[in-house]
């Protein structure tokens, strides 16, 4: 068994939840931003998620969960997930994004990751409050990767780990397996092969022996 860890935003899915969610704040714009100076390692990804999260302050349940509903996998992302755990692979999303979005997107292809590690926007009186909490603000993953891999007695020389922006530099850096999807220019020098569909990525694992090839 080997330990496949995924990025959410941007690799398993093309959507930004930041995005989808700011579109109905009305805060695109200044969200946007903040979000690509973050996945060009300009900002702390704790500070940028923070930042977010309080331009979002007062957006109504309703309204966030329209928002969540719109988060989809990329075509090919829930068979791909299939397959690795059809051959006994432990297959976890390690996000920065939201549980919800990820729950959603997953439960729409009907698929299901073996862990989520991901953050939550909280919310009061049905509004979210602005704030943002989770293990993936402050906490990096290569330490959620590691930890999850001692959990499962799985060596760190038998992970994956897939992902495009900087705050996936660390888990990208301590995987047995580095793999850019369409990798941000900070992030390509550590990838160990770069891809741009699940089609492609799913011959990468068939290369590294992780897939039976089809």
């Amino acid at each position: 068994m080997s330990l496949i860890a995924f990025d959410f935003d941007g690799t398993l899915s093309d959507s930004e939840m930041t995005v989808l969610l700011a579109r109905r704040a009305g805060a695109a714009d200044e969200v946007a931003e903040i979000t690509e100076r973050a996945m060009n390692d300009e900002l702390s990804y704790a500070e940028s998620l923070y930042q977010r999260a309080e331009l979002l302050s007062g957006l109504d349940e309703e309204l966030v969960d329209a928002a969540f509903d719109e988060v989809a996998l990329r075509p090919g992302a829930g068979a791909l997930i299939e397959r690795l755990q059809a051959e006994g692979h432990h297959v976890a999303v390690l996000t920065g994004g939201f549980e919800r979005g990820v729950e959603r997107a997953l439960a729409k292809q009907g698929v299901e990751a073996d862990t989520i590690v991901a953050n939550r926007l909280p919310m009061e009186g049905g509004k979210l409050t602005g704030a943002a909490e989770g293990p993936l603000i402050e906490g990096t993953k290569d330490d959620a990767l590691a930890a999850l891999a001692d959990e499962l007695g799985v060596p760190m020389a038998e992970t994956v780990a897939v992902g495009d922006g900087a705050n996936d530099l660390p888990m990208l850096e301590v995987a047995g397996v580095a793999i850019g999807f369409v990798p941000k220019d900070a992030v390509r020098p550590v990838c160990d092969a770069v891809v741009a569909s699940m089609f492609r990525l799913g011959k990468v694992f068939e290369g590294y022996d992780v897939l039976p090839a089809e």
